[in-house]
């Protein structure tokens, strides 16, 4: 007994078409792996769509057709990420230019020489900006642990920062005084 007729007719389909539905692809993308990704969803698509596939040399035209607007779906796609591209390379432009401009390296050395689990904390809050009750999610402790940790672990980085002399006042009042406190 042999395979079911719609894998029948799509194998036949495949081999029939797939050179020149190769070839279509390959002429309108720049690389080997779009091309692929192309012709493998318009075989895909096909494939959900058997019974909708016309006989003879209109199976080509409707793979053809399929292709065609695949394609332009890769195209638009492609257009929006180089877009999103552009528009973040702008957007780190402007925040590379408005970062402070004391220090930067004896704060990332401060913040380097933290413990892992206190970087953790303080890079959930000020990098993800999460609260209290995310980061108890994030790292299955309680509230009140998480509250405390984060305490001790800002108290530290202040005291690092302190040691380093680095003026505190670009960073906030509460750095300079968590400074304070561990003195």
């Amino acid at each position: 007994m042999g395979p079911p007729e719609p894998r029948r007719r799509f194998e036949a389909l495949y081999l029939t078409h797939y050179p020149a539905v190769a070839t279509y692809v390959t002429r309108r993308t720049t690389s080997p792996d779009d091309a692929a990704d192309v012709i493998s969803e318009t075989f895909t698509t096909a494939w959900r769509r058997i019974d909708d596939i016309p006989s003879g040399d209109e199976a080509r035209w409707w793979l053809y057709g399929t292709a065609r607007r695949i394609l332009a779906n890769h195209h638009r796609a492609e257009s929006r990420r180089e877009a999103l591209g552009l528009r973040l390379r702008a957007e780190l432009a402007v925040w590379a230019e408005s970062r402070p401009e004391q220090a930067p390296d004896v704060a990332r050395e401060a913040f380097a020489r933290l413990s892992e689990p206190d970087r953790e904390l303080l890079s959930l809050v000020g990098w993800e900006g999460l609260g209290i009750a995310e980061i108890a999610k994030v790292v299955g402790a309680s509230r009140g642990a998480v509250r405390l940790r984060l305490h001790r672990a800002r108290k530290r980085l202040a005291a690092a920062l302190a040691q380093a002399d680095l003026d505190l006042t670009p960073y906030g009042p509460r750095a300079v005084a968590l400074a304070k406190e561990r003195q």
